[in-house]
Formats: structure tokens, sequence, C-alpha cells
């Protein structure tokens, strides 16, 4: 029982940083802009949730930072992506990898370590106790004591559907999608609305990493975001870009990955431990591009015969 209670545990904090990432991807997704920088976005805020939450002394501080980190690589996104016109994969791959190399040199240069960094000056998160909830046993266990980033992750799900497919900027958002020559003749500026997309884009990521160190750890480790933002790619693409399938998808990966950490102990290697979330990642993709296949082989024979 206490096996299965932690891994409902840690499928919920796993999934976490996977669904705020893919909201966030969410909006350049219906933009159709090709965003693989949220990797580095997510990598980036956890490293600066991490330096405000240190000098600060305060888990408020250190949201607002790790926000501002992610925020900082969208808006270096747009410039280049939009703005520039350079193509979006290379530029998503160049911003990858300087978050990965300013992260692993800032980390050496600010804290003198190589690898990760923890203190007690890190402050966390805080958990939420659910009041009458918390009391009861096994449920208790089961929904209470989280992160508070958690219980509003879920609820920003929602709300992002919301937004995306009920307001006006969200039928600007896929009309810019569908044809931003058409939004431009009607005059409404396709680069700003493709703007705001990833910015948006960046909020979330930053939060996910905000998440990632302050919540799921408290600590930065180089390359923290391990795949993450790739992962949350693939869940958009699964989801063809639904916020509520987003959060179906997100617990899925994260069930694998608390699946990993819960095999660690048994006589199978680490390394094919760590290799479950992702080979399930590889396996849902696969899945998917059958399915797609044979859809659009039904179509077309339906449209032969017709």
């Amino acid at each position: 029982m206490n096996l299965l209670i932690e891994l409902i545990r840690s499928t919920f904090l796993a999934a976490v940083p996977i669904l705020l990432a893919s909201l966030g991807g969410t909006y350049t997704y219906y933009a159709d802009i090709f965003n693989i920088a949220m990797e580095g976005m997510m990598l980036i805020g956890a490293f600066t949730a991490v330096l405000g939450s240190f000098f600060s002394g305060s888990w408020v501080i250190g949201i607002l930072s790790g926000i501002a980190g992610g925020l900082f690589t969208a808006l270096i996104f747009t410039v280049f992506a939009v703005y520039l016109k350079t193509d979006e994969f290379v530029t998503g791959i160049a911003l990858n990898l300087f978050a990965l190399g300013g992260t692993t040199y800032f980390l050496r240069q600010i804290f003198s370590v190589k690898g990760a960094f923890t203190s007690s000056k890190i402050i966390p998160l805080p958990d939420w106790n659910i009041p009458i909830i918390e009391n009861i046993p096994v449920l208790g266990e089961l929904l209470s004591g989280y992160p508070f980033l958690v219980y509003i992750t879920f609820l920003i799900a929602v709300l992002v559907e919301i937004h995306i497919f009920k307001t006006k900027f969200g039928l600007r958002l896929r009309a810019t999608g569908e044809d931003d020559a058409a939004v431009d003749s009607v005059g409404i500026k396709s680069d700003i609305i493709k703007s705001k997309a990833i910015l948006l884009s960046g909020f979330y990521c930053g939060l996910a990493g905000v998440f990632l160190s302050l919540g799921y750890v408290n600590l930065f480790a180089e390359n923290m975001s391990n795949g993450r933002g790739w992962i949350s790619l693939a869940v958009i693409i699964l989801t063809r870009g639904r916020p509520l399938g987003l959060l179906f998808m997100a617990l899925l990966f994260g069930f694998f990955d608390g699946l990993g950490l819960a095999l660690q102990n048994t006589f199978i290697p680490s390394q094919f431990t760590q290799m479950v979330p992702y080979l399930a990642t590889l396996a849902a993709l696969f899945f998917y591009s059958r399915e797609k296949k044979k859809s659009k082989g039904e179509s077309k024979n339906e449209s032969m015969a017709v």
C-alpha cells in the first residue's frame, strides 16, 4: 500500500512540470510556431528560481525570478523567430544549447560547484495541507501535502482551455495559426499575436522550471530539465493542443516517471528505469503516427469511392 501511495504521489509531482510546459507550448502550437525552445526556457527558469530564492530568502522571489528567466528566454526566441524571421527549429536548438551552457557556466561562477547546488538558504515552495482531508487515512496521504503549485497547475489547465477556445485572444491566436496573412489583412498584426503566444509559453515554462528546482526537489542540477521540454512537445502533438487532454497525458507520463523511480529499488538496472518515461514517449508517438496514417488511408479510400 505504501508503495502504491508513493507511486501516485510521484505521478502528480512528475506530471506538474510537463503539464505546465505543455500548456505554455499550446499557445505556440496554435500560433503555428514550432517551439522546441521549451527545454531551454524551463532550464533557465529553474536556475533563476534558485538564484532568486537563495539570495532573497523568499520562495515568492524565487517564483518571480523563475518566471522572469522563462520570459527572458522567450523574448530572445521572439526577436529571432518572429521579427528577424530566422528558422524556428534552428533558433530553438540554439536557445537550448545556450540554456545548457549558460546555466552550467553561471552555476560554477556564482556557487563554485559542479554538477548540482543545494543549500539550506534555498527556500522551497510551501506545502498545502487540505483541511479535513489531511486527517483521512490513505486519502489524506494521496491528496494532501503537495507544494501549492501542484493544485494551482490543475486549475491552470482549465483556465488555458477557456483562454484559447472561449476568448477573443484565443480566436485570433487560432486564426493566426491557420492563416497569418488573412489576419494581417483585417488589421490585426499577426506578429504581435505570435509574440504574445511565445511569451505566454515562456511564462509557463519558467513556472515549470520553478517547480523543478523549488518544488520537485530543492536544488539546481546541470541539465535538470532532462528532456522534459521534449516530452512536453510530444504531449502537445499527441493531444493536438487540447489543454484538458494535456492534463491526462501529463499524468500518464508522470506515472511512467514515477514508475521508473519505484523500479530503482528492484533488481532492474537503474539505467533502464531512467529510460522508462522516454520509452513511453516514443511508444506513444509510434502508436499516434500509426493511427494517423490509418485514418488518412481510410479517408483517402472513402474519397476515391465517392
